[in-house]
């Protein structure tokens, strides 16, 4: 697929995508999601899910900043019309839109926020690994979803502390995982 935005052919694009350090996102999803079980443990009830909505609608954002810290290029400045960083901003968008599900269950189950934005938000990771060719985003996408369900069905009392929790330990393996693939990349 010709990208006339690039003069790159879409294996250099690729190159470039790949030698990403791709942290920034996990890092931000990790802090907004540690508040999340925070506010779940502190707050009771409206309060708590107002925060995993706004927690994880401003993922993204935060990320922009702890892009600073990183040295990522999260909007592909440094790579202008890089074809897979469009991909990975549409997956973005994606979660975004996951609300559109999220909302209407959780108008009929308020207990259901921390489950259904968990899952849904998380599913960016499938397309995530099939972009960078690693397995960490499809580990991520899957542990991520049986773990939230594992712990709503079990814990049914603690979904607003215990899914945050899994989350973020997922999160932290993934971390990990993509800090030691950076730096084992030729150019690291």
């Amino acid at each position: 697929m010709y990208n006339p935005r690039s003069s790159l052919s879409l294996d250099e694009q690729w190159q470039q995508f790949v030698a990403s350090r791709f942290i920034t996102m996990p890092i931000s999803g990790t802090v907004a999601w540690i508040v999340i079980g925070l506010a779940g443990a502190i707050f009771p009830g409206t309060i708590a899910e107002l925060v995993i909505f706004g927690a994880t609608g401003s993922i993204f954002y935060l990320a922009l900043g702890i892009s600073k810290l990183t040295g990522e290029d999260m909007l592909g400045k440094q790579r202008p019309g890089n074809f897979f960083d469009r991909i990975f901003l549409s997956t973005v968008m994606m979660a975004f839109l996951i609300y559109a599900i999220a909302i209407p269950f959780y108008l009929i189950e308020k207990s259901s926020l921390p489950m259904t934005v968990g899952i849904l938000t998380g599913l960016m990771w499938i397309p995530f690994s099939v972009l960078a060719r690693h397995w960490v985003g499809l580990f991520h996408g899957i542990v991520r979803t049986l773990g939230i369900l594992g712990a709503w069905f079990l814990l049914p009392d603690h979904r607003f502390t215990l899914i945050p929790a899994v989350i973020v330990t997922v999160y932290l393996v993934t971390i990990v995982v993509l800090e030691r693939r950076y730096r084992s990349l030729p150019m690291a």
